[in-house]
């Protein structure tokens, strides 16, 4: 059994090194991901998309911040992983969307400023949890000095489920 886990766990950051997450995000990416689904193997698969489409959407999608989760051979879900910017630096965020393309976790990974941290709070990012394309955002409360950050945070969401809703309609995913 040990040895299961250990090869599985050898598996999961070899996928996530293979695929381009920074590594000083990955093991934070992977534990979310595994939360999220309440599974101990995935494997990314990258999801391919044209540059035609990439011009039309607002979100910036790579080889390296956009994949499908896999597990057992069926889809789980897309895992997004971006910056945003804060005040004076960018901070690292995720969005976990699940099979039906709604928001199954959102988290700040890595966030650089003295101020405006609160964003990474459990209770604050639950707001977006359930949110999809059809759903506005305009009900996200603020956070007291932390408005910068607040608002990139929910302007980055914002994008990307908009994105998400193009490449549905494109037939990406």
């Amino acid at each position: 059994m040990k040895l299961k886990t250990i090869v599985t766990v050898l598996f999961s950051i070899i996928l996530l090194m293979s695929f381009g997450i920074p590594e000083n995000l990955e093991k934070k990416v992977d534990r979310e991901v595994k939360d999220v689904f309440e599974i101990d193997s995935y494997k990314f698969e990258k999801v391919i998309v044209s540059e035609e489409i990439k011009s039309k959407i607002p979100s910036k999608i790579d080889d390296e911040n956009f994949f499908r989760i896999n597990s057992k051979e069926k889809i789980k879900g897309y895992v997004y992983v971006d910056k945003a910017p804060s005040k004076t630096a960018d901070f690292d965020y995720l969005v976990i969307f699940d099979h039906n393309l709604k928001i199954a976790r959102t988290k700040v990974l890595i966030y650089r400023e003295e101020y405006g941290g609160e964003i990474g709070s459990k209770r604050w990012l639950r707001q977006f949890t359930g949110k999809s394309s059809e759903d506005s955002l305009d009900d996200i409360a603020a956070i007291s000095g932390a408005t910068i950050s607040v608002r990139s945070m929910t302007n980055a969401v914002k994008d990307i489920l908009k994105t998400m809703k193009i490449l549905q309609i494109k037939k990406v995913i």
